[in-house]
Formats: C-alpha cells, sequence, structure tokens
C-alpha cells in the first residue's frame, strides 16, 4: 500500500486537529492498510492527548532559535524524513503560513495534499481590527492564494470554506465522527445541564454564550452550563461570569480525556463561535443524541444542523435569540428528545466508513 506522510505541529494538545488526525490516519492505517508516518514540530516525546494506532510511525524535528534558523532546520528536519522514507503521498496539516509554502521550499517531491482545518477569518482575530491590521489579513490572504494554489489537492471542511479561496484545486472533505456510541451510551437528556467544548478564545465566543445564559437563568436558575476546553485568563470568562452574577451556574473545566462523559450528562449543546472550520464538537454531540443550538457562523454549523429538525441555527452574535432558543429547548422535553434523535440519527453521514472513502480515492487519483 501507498506511503503517507502527514506534516504537522504538535500532536500532543487537546484540539480539535489532532482529535481528527488520530481517528483519520488510524483508521487508513488499521482499516485500509496504508503505511502511515506522521511528522511533528517539536514534540519532544510529549504524551498524546488522543489514541493513535499502534501502527503509525512518528518523526519529530526540533526547531529553535531565532526566526531564520528555526525555519532552516524545520525544513532541513522535513527533507531528510522525506528522503529517509520516501513517500508517495504528502499530507500537510498546518494552518500556519509556513504549510502552504512547503511546495516551494520542498520542491514537491511527490503529490501534495494540503488540509485545511480552520477559516481564514482566524487572521481576524477581532470584528474591532484597526484599518492597518485588516491590510495585514487581506495580503496575507493573497499569499495564502498563491501558497494554497501549489498543491496537488487543497481540502477544505464545507463548501463554505471553499468559497474563501480563489483557487482552482479544492475539493471538500468534512471531518468524520469521533465516535458514534452504542444505544444504552446516550444521554437521557434528563439532566439541567447545557454543554460546550472548545478551548477559552475569542474565536469559540463564550463571552457571547455566558451574556446569554445570563438571560436563561433568570427564569432557570436550577440549571448549569459547563464549558470544558483550555482556560485562558485573559479571556477573563470567570470575571464576566462574576460580572453578570452567573459564578454559581457556570462552570469552567479543563480539557477532559473522556469527554464522552460530558456529552452523556449534557441535555443541551451550545455553540457560540465567531466562526469554524468545522465545528466538530457539535457531530460529537449529536452522536450522543444531544440536540445542539448554534450561531450560525462561517462556516459549519449550517452543514452540520438540519434547522428546527436535529437543532437550531440562530443569527451570528444574536445574544437574545440565543438566550431564547436554549429557554425552548429547556421549557419543551418532548422537543428536545425529537431532536435528540433526528440528530443521532442524521449525523452518521460522517461516519469514518464514507469519509475515508473519500479520502482512499483522492490518494489513487493523485497516484494513478
Amino acid at each position: 500500500m501507498p506511503k503517507l506522510l502527514y506534516i504537522t505541529n504538535q500532536i500532543c494538545g487537546p484540539g480539535g486537529l489532532e482529535r481528527v488526525l488520530s481517528i483519520k490516519a488510524s483508521y487508513l492505517a488499521d482499516t485500509l492498510g496504508y503505511d502511515v508516518h506522521i511528522l511533528t514540530l517539536n514534540q519532544n516525546k510529549q504524551d498524546l492527548f488522543y489514541t493513535f494506532s499502534e501502527k503509525l510511525q512518528y518523526h519529530d524535528v526540533t526547531a529553535i532559535g531565532n526566526p531564520i534558523s528555526y525555519f532552516f532546520k524545520y525544513i532541513s528536519g522535513i527533507k531528510k524524513v522525506i528522503k529517509t522514507i520516501s513517500p508517495d503521498i504528502i499530507l500537510v496539516c498546518d494552518d500556519g503560513l509556513k504549510g502552504l509554502f512547503l511546495p516551494l521550499v520542498l520542491g514537491k517531491p511527490c503529490p501534495m495534499i494540503y488540509e485545511r482545518h480552520v477559516s481564514k477569518n482566524i487572521e481576524l482575530q477581532n470584528e474591532n481590527a484597526s484599518f492597518f491590521n485588516k491590510m495585514i489579513a487581506k495580503v496575507k490572504f493573497k499569499l495564502m492564494d498563491l501558497g494554497a494554489s501549489m498543491f496537488n489537492r487543497f481540502i477544505v471542511l464545507t463548501q463554505g470554506n471553499q468559497n474563501e479561496w480563489r483557487i482552482q484545486n479544492m475539493e471538500v472533505i468534512p471531518n468524520p465522527l469521533s465516535f458514534y456510541p452504542k444505544e444504552d451510551s446516550l444521554s437521557k437528556l434528563s439532566n439541567k445541564k447545557v454543554l460546550a467544548v472548545g478551548k477559552q478564545s475569542y474565536q469559540k465566543g463564550y463571552d457571547r454564550l455566558l451574556k446569554s445564559w445570563k438571560q436563561v437563568v433568570q427564569n432557570h436558575p436550577e440549571w448549569h452550563l459547563d464549558i470544558y476546553g483550555t482556560i485562558d485568563k485573559n479571556q477573563k470568562l470567570d470575571l464576566l461570569a462574576n460580572t453578570l452574577e452567573i459564578t454559581a451556574n457556570v462552570h469552567f473545566h479543563q480539557p477532559k480525556k473522556n469527554i464522552a462523559e460530558a456529552y452523556q450528562e449534557a441535555s443541551i449543546y451550545v455553540m457560540s463561535s465567531r466562526y469554524e472550520g468545522f465545528g466538530m464538537v457539535l457531530t460529537e454531540a449529536m452522536s450522543y443524541g444531544v440536540p445542539c443550538i448554534s450561531f450560525d457562523c462561517p462556516y459549519g454549523p449550517s452543514d452540520i444542523i438540519k434547522q428546527q429538525e436535529d437543532g437550531l441555527l440562530i443569527e451570528n452574535g444574536n445574544i437574545d435569540g440565543l438566550a431564547q432558543a436554549i429557554t425552548t429547548l429547556i421549557d419543551n422535553d418532548q422537543t428536545r428528545m425529537q431532536m435528540g434523535i433526528k440528530a443521532r440519527a442524521n449525523v452518521k453521514r460522517y461516519d469514518i466508513t464514507s469519509i475515508a472513502l473519500q479520502w482512499d480515492h483522492l490518494f489513487k487519483t493523485l497516484l494513478s
């Protein structure tokens, strides 16, 4: 079978990219028989957060020092690994600018694929960015398009993501389901708990969620909001919760390896992101039969949630609308249950079997 080389950054964290890579690379090796190698940057033998197949082979490049020294060590390290293993296909999973220009600096030793896991909007870190920062982002977008055009294939997760780019070599392949639990492991949707999962950041929009939650608990003080994800004190979410006087109803947790337990205990899942690459946590929640409410942000939620059938989409940034949607599912047990059933059924379209076949077809096309 062909030899695949994934080039990424560290895979020891609890992020979405690490989760997807663990599922996809493991399936390609265990089930489809590919010879899969993963090249990391400054991993330094740190423990993996997620479980990867024992069949995978790992390579790590250490790059430190000033920017010039760092880049030279990074590129020379990659070239050394490529020369050693002679991959048939290289897949780049690095959302930074350096990843986009690897075909240029490596000389394209074999077919190369780029996987984009985030929206371009991540370059604009807040809606009040200065004119100067917006111009810098615009120049960066041009460079990103240039780098992206050098790959044999550029993969994004949704049609919306595809529309952000000005290149021709694109294809849409969504993220696979992380898991699909048995019927006896599903949420009973009976706990007075609302769940959100993801690191604390501007992107995830937890400040917006807390403002909505303030309205919810005024009528439902018995309900609690659990937020799991790397805690960033710079986001000052604990201070905001205190200002809103909702600290008794909001609980911040560090990332949890067995996040399945949180889905099992939740009755509603809420995504308050300003933008997404996909929104894999939505599919995870839905697999446990948990109905989802999300801002209709770019991109992902509108691809995953079927409005009024298995969840609710709210105008992006509509704080009152989000609060009303949460309250609606709290007040209507039957609606919550019906949406949960539909959510679990509808999300099966992201099963790893069908997603992996799309990748298998792409690999065979590039090697034919």
